[in-house]
């Protein structure tokens, strides 16, 4: 292995510099001050390349618990989507003229599922696993996640995972569909063809019910608020987030750092995919949504900075000048969620940065009063120039 992630084993001032760059900062402190609260936790990775170009790594945290449950929102949409290239590259060795590109039809079999025959975002006019990939990646859409989702099905997402060492991560149902444990097992059968008239089937896959236990997870705080509202009525308890999707700072983290530095991983842990997926990935993790032509977005309703929440978020507007970010959001429940490779070459900067805050002062849950853009994104704002401010300064 060319790299190690050091994970933090000493908190004291001298050893980890979150401490000195997150003490007395007006913007920070009133939510580190209740830190529990706000459920913050922060993973920050140093990146020194040695002469010959490779990287190597050292992490810190802050308030680092990866056993302190937190909705991961769309971050989850990363792992999902790599392990869709992953099970389309191992069908690739069987399947001749199978590839990401590959034109695909989605049917419905059960209660809620929906079908896809037309994609007018694509340029061929029909689905793709790559056209998928890239709206996920882009502007985090829910439908492209959920697509995905029903391509690797919850069986091969759980042993996928497990596969990659994964093991505080499950993504156990679609987004925003209202799926349930009964719904979220089953998948819709689909097709990839060999054309855009859809006439030449390469590969058929079946409806298929996981019927398999859940891995369990050993969390605390799955009981989130003090309340919650179900439809128009107000539930005086916690919502429970026990059958949602979880996961962790450092599984968020490799995951981002598997796809940029492949090397770094042991072998059996690294992701199977052809060089076209990693440029596929890499290409998109940093790409803003002005600069797609196919899907297209508006820059008046997508700035580039709409999912680069540290270091950027806010009001719409640019990323600082030179700087690149690679990363996966989230924003749900009032968990904002970023998971980035930040990099700014003229200044010799490159560093992991991966972070989560809690922004609920009512405490009531899916009453969409959240303090988004009064706290949370001003926060991670902040937290990404302090950092970035600090690999500045910091001598390599």
């Amino acid at each position: 292995m060319l790299g190690c992630l050091l994970l933090p084993l000493a908190h004291g001032q001298a050893q980890n510099p979150l401490r000195r760059l997150l003490q007395s900062d007006s913007v920070l402190a009133p939510v580190l001050q209740e830190a529990a609260a706000h459920r913050v936790q922060i993973l920050y990775t140093q990146i020194r390349r040695d002469s010959q170009g490779r990287p190597h790594f050292r992490s810190y945290g802050y308030r680092l618990r990866p056993r302190e449950y937190f909705y991961p929102a769309s971050t989850i949409k990363l792992p999902t989507a790599v392990l869709a290239l992953e099970k389309l590259h191992a069908l690739r060795l069987q399947v001749p003229g199978l590839s990401s590109e590959s034109p695909l039809r989605i049917d419905s079999a059960a209660r809620g599922q929906t079908r896809v025959v037309r994609d007018a975002s694509s340029p061929t006019g029909r689905a793709s696993v790559a056209h998928y990939v890239r709206k996920v990646l882009l502007v985090s859409d829910n439908d492209a996640f959920n697509r995905l989702y029903e391509f690797v099905g919850p069986a091969g997402l759980v042993a996928g995972l497990r596969r990659h060492g994964l093991r505080h991560t499950l993504v156990r149902h679609r987004l925003s569909v209202g799926d349930q444990d009964s719904t979220a097992r089953q998948t819709n059968p689909l097709a990839f063809f060999a054309d855009t008239s859809l006439t030449r089937p390469l590969y058929l896959q079946p409806a298929a019910t996981y019927s398999g236990p859940w891995p369990r997870q050993a969390r605390r705080g799955w009981g989130v608020g003090r309340a919650h509202l179900q439809g128009a009525v107000r539930v005086e308890a916690p919502l429970d987030f026990h059958p949602k999707n979880t996961t962790s700072l450092p599984d968020l983290q490799r995951t981002l750092r598997a796809v940029l530095f492949p090397e770094t991983e042991p072998a059996r842990r690294r992701f199977q995919l052809a060089p076209a997926d990693y440029a596929l990935l890499r290409d998109y993790l940093h790409r803003l949504p002005r600069e797609s032509d196919a899907p297209r977005y508006p820059a008046t309703e997508y700035p580039d900075n709409y999912a680069k929440f540290l270091l950027a978020g806010g009001p719409a507007g640019p990323l600082p000048p030179g700087v690149q970010i690679y990363n996966k959001i989230g924003q749900a429940y009032g968990f904002l969620i970023d998971n980035a490779y930040i990099t700014d070459p003229a200044h010799g900067v490159e560093f992991l940065l991966s972070a989560v805050v809690y922004v609920n002062q009512d405490g009531v849950l899916t009453d969409d009063q959240y303090e988004y853009d009064t706290v949370g994104l001003p926060f991670l704002r902040r937290l990404g120039q302090r950092v970035y401010q600090h690999e500045v300064q910091r001598r390599k």
